[in-house]
């Protein structure tokens, strides 16, 4: 494992192999506009998968600012983690967007380098610009249970299931999938930095890594 600045300052730590093939993870964000961190529900997402990935690199974005806020500046640290997996050889990325990462996603989808988005519990907010998203494949998962609650950040379902149709509209393909009894966070970090899984995490591991494994080319179910 690596971290390595970006260009705009934001950060970006790779785990498994630097090859053709990288899987880059997006976090979400919130109303403050506080320091970036490293995502819980990331991490413990990459932790599942990497070992068993065989040639598939990880890379997970720190942006410089944690909030929706603040999106332009969280797109533009996405798209300096593209062009940073360019230069170290990648000619493959799957976008993996948790939250607000979705709406990051699609918005730097038009890269030549992406092949596909995969979304968990994306925020997808209606004047986002996702054209780049035409003709690319979205698969969506979210937990059954999540919901925004006072102080706590959360999608729900009916927002991300908008914001897909509305992909399909512009010509993207793809799944959208519930997580019965999942809720918004995939994984939580305690104070002492120990990851906590959050009920239905290894239904979401088992789930993205099914949809790792599904061909491009594959017809969307």
């Amino acid at each position: 494992m690596s971290v390595e600045r970006l260009a705009t300052g934001a950060d970006i730590r790779v785990t498994g192999p630097r090859g053709d093939t990288v899987v880059l993870c997006l976090n979400g964000g919130m109303a403050r506009e506080v320091p970036g961190t490293w995502s819980a529900s990331v991490e413990y997402l990459v932790r599942r998968l990497a070992p068993s990935a065989g040639e598939v690199g990880w890379a997970e974005v720190r942006y410089r600012v944690r909030s929706w806020k603040r999106l332009p500046m969280c797109i533009d640290d996405g798209r300096a983690a593209l062009g940073a997996l360019a230069d170290a050889g990648a000619r493959k990325v799957v976008l993996l967007g948790y939250s607000m990462g979705g709406a990051v996603s699609t918005a730097i989808a038009g890269d030549p380098l992406v092949r596909r988005v995969i979304g968990l519990a994306p925020w997808l907010p209606p004047e986002l610009d996702m054209s780049g998203m035409r003709g690319r494949r979205f698969d969506v998962l979210h937990g059954s249970l999540d919901r925004a609650l006072p102080g706590i950040p959360g999608v729900s379902p009916e927002r991300s299931r908008a914001g897909f149709d509305r992909l399909l509209e512009l010509g993207a393909t793809g799944t959208y999938a519930l997580i019965p009894g999942a809720i918004h966070a995939v994984a939580l970090r305690a104070p002492w930095g120990a990851l906590v899984p959050m009920p239905r995490a290894g239904a979401w591991a088992e789930r993205v890594g099914e949809l790792l494994g599904t061909d491009d080319a594959d017809e969307p179910r």
